[in-house]
């Protein structure tokens, strides 16, 4: 299918080529109609990808300072390959369209095959032939709306929002600033709802726009415009001034706040709608005791996982508009013929034209607010591309074959991957494009353009959308289990079932009975060719400190400090009745390096809560009697070292600082190395991992390791439940297994 993308590092935008999504439950799979350009947000992301890597940071010094803590942390070289691994990716525009139900998902019965529907969203309603829009992100449209102007109703929601922050009542009087395409929509709701409305634009088009949809009147942003308006306001309100000031406008400029003063009534409401400049004027606004308030995107439940993902609604007599319920009111307004957008429409043009249109729209070539993209209707399987049974998923849906990558070597080992997000992307993949030994062969992934950026960056030789596109590849020795932390055990499953090596990043599994399931599999299947991504037990720095501490033998004393940091709140790590705790996501790296140093199982766990949310102290005792803590905590300076091992033990001390340095004191002086980067171990994992799965070898880690590192990451939640220790029983030791 046809999807409308921009590369932020080199600003260039493209219509691509890009395997459909599948249909998952929770939502539906829509054919698009017409999209809608957002001319301020979209144009906004434009011009910014189009700025030099200065100019980025410059626009966004937040990220810049995430970017400082993570090179304090992670080192410049690992920093540099994320930040470019995120940089150097297509991303996708838009966010508010029209289309035709083609597939239903469970859990999205309320809606059927062939339903017009309008659908929001910047991950779900995208310049795209076909998204996948959830529940909560979709509404009917109801019969007679044109789907061109249903397609408005995302960007409506927008500006319904708005208004509702600024509570307008009947005879009320308000100003909007900026009259671009929110503004218009704002203008005519204010209009629809009985206030008397004003406008401000620096073009004079737009003005003449809003006025025809019943503004009182409208001028440019000089001060002599602004004088006008302000007698005119000033005679339409007794002298009062305007009850509300809605900014809608954008750009780099004071001068809308500082209108939005002069204009306003004592103690009247001012509304931020835009990405408006607001370095408040304190004596204006404190002298007029202004209330500001801002309006987030479609309304409540925007950003909220739990509503936009899992479809849970907020009950009407809590939360009366909800995004879903402003999209169905924009829409519903149309049909009952009380807000015209049809006059809005400036051009439609076709999908394939995308980059065109926004070269013109960006250089202000294209009059008007308006402007639709509109997409062919699918045409029948031809020659040369995928039948049904291999990954369709909606009616004229298809899949062409995708050109290889760099020729196969001989007997190399060919891989497949389900899922290639930042992890993926940056850690495993770019070792395994430059082995010799290894083939990429296949990924899939839930979203379109992440495959096509996997394909790009490494030459997979094929790209779909559905996990059993990979599971059911022959062609394929090995499978990469990259996804979120939920489904990694029924995948792992499904993964051994095919009689494929696997590998798994970390965790292994959430819960003991997932981890029963995945050792009964490879008892039943026979396969236990098993990986998980435990790679710091492989990291140079590390191996070489324990070859120079020499064997610990029992009685070993270790702890590790993991200075975690905080999360971003929108973070699906703090999803944790679904992807479980914060410690069962990341644990297992730490205590498998423990376990690993002493060449010994734990054998029982105790953790206590610590003093922020998330924050866990584990003990662990080991087979051989030495004892582990853990100290795992997210409350500490960003800038400190993420990682600190210190190992006590017969006469010696060993302290690893942050995969960058480590020491061994086993005589008067310390010997210490260092390394300039922070090598994890992941190139050396991979290594292992190729070599294992071409000659028939075991694996890097036994199979039994795995399962009792697993168990014990599991026992740590176990035990913060329960407030005690908990046994963490070892499973029988098998033939050919060998050490941890």
């Amino acid at each position: 299918m046809k999807q409308v993308a921009q590369n932020y590092k080199s600003g260039e935008l493209a219509v691509l080529d890009v395997p459909a999504p599948s249909c998952a439950p929770g939502g539906v799979l829509v054919r698009s109609l017409y999209s809608l350009i957002s001319t301020g947000t979209e144009l906004m992301k434009v011009g910014e990808a189009r700025l030099s890597m200065l100019g980025k940071a410059r626009a966004r010094p937040d990220q810049v300072r995430k970017v400082l803590d993570s090179v304090a942390q992670q080192g410049a070289l690992n920093t540099y390959k994320k930040v470019m691994n995120k940089l150097d990716s297509y991303t996708p525009l838009g966010y508010s369209l029209c289309g035709v139900v083609v597939e239903v998902g469970a859990g999205a019965e309320e809606f059927s095959v062939g339903q017009l529907v309008a659908a929001a969203g910047n991950e779900f309603a995208l310049h795209a032939e076909y998204n996948w829009v959830p529940v909560n992100l979709c509404v009917p449209v109801p019969d007679g709306v044109p789907p061109e102007q249903a397609a408005f109703s995302t960007v409506g929601a927008i500006a319904m929002h708005g208004v509702r922050q600024s509570e307008v009542q009947l005879g009320d009087t308000a100003v909007v600033i900026g009259l671009g395409l929110v503004g218009q929509l704002v203008v005519r709701l204010l209009v629809a709802a009985g206030v008397r409305v004003f406008g401000i634009d620096t073009v004079e088009d737009r003005c003449r726009m809003a006025e025809k949809a019943g503004a009182l009147h409208c001028s440019s942003a000089d001060e002599a415009g602004i004088a006008v308006l302000e007698r005119s306001l000033l005679e339409a309100s007794n002298g009062l001034g305007a009850d509300h000031v809605l900014l809608a406008a954008g750009g780099h400029s004071n001068g809308p706040v500082e209108t939005a003063a002069r204009l306003a009534r004592d103690r009247a409401r001012v509304v931020d709608i835009g990405k408006t400049k607001l370095d408040l004027p304190w004596n204006a606004y404190y002298d007029k005791e202004l209330d500001v308030r801002f309006s987030r995107s479609y309304g409540p439940g925007r950003y909220d996982d739990r509503y936009e993902l899992e479809g849970i609604d907020y009950p009407a007599g809590y939360v009366r508009w909800t995004e879903r319920r402003n999209l169905e009111c924009f829409v519903d307004l149309i049909a009952r013929e009380q807000i015209d957008v049809g006059s809005l429409v400036a051009r439609v043009f076709p999908i394939a034209d995308a980059t065109e249109v926004y070269q013109q729209l960006s250089s202000g070539a294209l009059p008007g607010v308006g402007f639709l993209f509109e997409y062919p209707k699918p045409e029948p399987q031809g020659e040369g591309e995928l039948p049904p049974a291999e990954g369709v998923v909606a009616p004229g849906v298809t899949r062409r074959r995708e050109p290889a990558g760099r020729p196969a070597p001989a007997g190399a080992a060919r891989f497949g991957f389900i899922g290639a997000g930042n992890y993926a992307s940056s850690m495993l993949l770019p070792h395994l494009q430059k082995n010799d030994d290894a083939v990429l062969a296949h990924v899939a992934t839930n979203k379109s353009l992440s495959a096509a950026n996997a394909q790009r960056r490494f030459g997979f030789e094929r790209i779909s959308t559905d996990a059993n596109d990979v599971l059911t590849n022959d062609s394929l020795d090995a499978i990469f289990v990259v996804t979120r932390h939920s489904t990694h055990a029924d995948l792992a499953c499904r993964a051994l079932e095919t009689g494929k090596a696997v590998f798994v990043e970390k965790p292994l599994a959430l819960t003991d009975e997932d981890l029963d399931r995945i050792v009964a599999t490879a008892e039943a299947t026979g396969n236990d060719r098993l990986m998980v991504g435990f790679n710091r037990r492989f990291a140079p720095l590390l191996t070489g400190l324990r070859e120079r501490f020499g064997h610990p033998g029992g009685g070993s004393s270790l702890r590790y400090l993991v200075n975690a940091g905080r999360l971003d709140p929108s973070s699906w790590y703090l999803d944790q009745d679904k992807e479980g705790s914060r410690f069962a996501g990341e644990g297992g790296h730490f205590i498998d390096t423990l376990s690993w140093w002493l060449d010994s199982p734990p054998t029982e766990v105790y953790a206590v809560p610590g003093p922020d949310t998330g924050d866990v102290v584990v003990s662990l005792r080991f087979g051989n009697g030495s004892v582990g803590t853990i100290s795992y905590v997210g409350g500490g300076n960003s800038r400190f070292p993420k990682e600190t091992l210190d190992v006590t033990g017969g006469g010696r001390n060993g302290r690893l600082d942050n995969f960058q340095s480590a020491s061994v004191w086993t005589g008067r002086k310390p010997s210490t190395r260092k390394t300039r980067g922070t090598d994890k171990g992941q190139r050396t994992e991979l290594e292992r991992f190729v070599a294992a799965v071409k000659s028939g070898g075991p694996m890097p880690i036994p199979f039994d390791s795995l399962i009792a590192t697993t168990r014990a990451t599991i026992a740590v939640d176990k035990s913060l439940a329960s407030g005690h220790a908990e046994q963490v029983p070892s499973p029988p030791h098998r033939p050919g297994q060998g050490k941890v």
